[in-house]
């Protein structure tokens, strides 16, 4: 029985991965967060990996309040780069395989032309980008380690722009959205699955280390997310397209965070659902 020891998985992609936890039954998952494994404590982490022997760590903890990374820098620095820093080492010595989770942030986000490819200059931007990244270099030289950068990560849990969009969209009649920061969303629920692939793929053959990048097809601004969303929800709110100027935020945002998935989906023979499509089926399951 395959081992896989899933950290952060009170989280959006931590949760949709329990969801589907049913349909491997020769499996064995160990569902951990802050209160059940201490990833900032290497002498915990080895405990557990002598106790439990894991075959595959999906690391999905991290910081991800974005403008906090701006002022809370220290707690940053510890979940996205010592944290990972302590997974990758235990691991590293249990010869168990590392899937970790980062972010388009780690780009500059000034592209204007092609979607960002794995191998493009990383550039961040903000605290949370640049503890993303250095998070990444923490797993350099471990030969077992695959790093997702993901983008615009929602799904039925935690709190995330969709649910944010439905709460406001009943209460207010209007509602100001960015326009000219483009990219596209990610339903946890397909990024769920297509990790799972993964996993199943390299039992077969063989794992396959290295950066990848992994997001719903298609392309849309915030405003056109948010429109979408009224639309399926069949909300009256009104949303109205504004420049980022207008809309200041501590943290800076990608203008531009289009993914390149070609690698992922040639590598594992993934097949990526479009954006649009996701958030039907994410909002129905919320409805629900």
């Amino acid at each position: 029985m395959t081992k896989i020891l899933v950290t952060g998985a009170s989280g959006q992609l931590g949760s949709e991965l329990q969801k589907i936890s049913g349909n491997y039954p020769s499996i064995k998952f160990f569902f951990t967060d802050v209160q059940t494994l201490d990833i900032t404590d290497i002498n915990k982490l080895e405990l557990f990996f002598n106790e439990n022997k894991p075959e595959y760590l999906i690391n999905c903890a991290a910081y991800t309040a974005v403008d906090n990374a701006e002022t809370d820098i220290e707690t940053a620095e510890i979940l996205n780069i010592d944290a990972v820093a302590f997974l990758a080492i235990t691991a590293e010595k249990h010869d168990c395989k590392i899937i970790h989770f980062s972010t388009d942030y780690v780009y500059s986000g000034s592209k204007q032309d092609l979607p960002y490819t794995e191998e493009d200059v990383t550039n961040p931007q903000s605290e949370y980008g640049r503890t993303k990244l250095h998070g990444e270099q923490m797993l350099d030289g471990i030969y077992n380690s695959m790093i997702i950068r993901t983008s615009w990560l929602y799904s039925g849990f935690g709190n995330n722009f969709v649910k944010t969009m439905l709460r406001l969209g009943k209460e207010k009649t209007e509602l100001k959205v960015v326009f000219d920061q483009v990219g596209t969303p990610t339903y946890a629920g397909d990024l769920a699955k297509a990790t799972m692939q993964i996993i199943e793929k390299a039992e077969k053959t063989e794992f396959k280390p290295g950066i990848y990048n992994y997001s719903n097809e298609g392309v849309c601004s915030w405003y056109d997310f948010a429109h979408e969303i009224m639309e399926i929800a069949g909300l009256k709110c009104k949303i109205i397209p504004i420049e980022s100027s207008e809309f200041p935020q501590k943290a800076k945002r990608p203008q531009y965070s289009i993914l390149n998935k070609k690698k992922i989906k040639n590598t594992f023979n993934i097949e990526i659902p479009y954006w649009k499509d996701s958030l039907k089926i994410c909002m129905e399951e919320l409805k629900n």
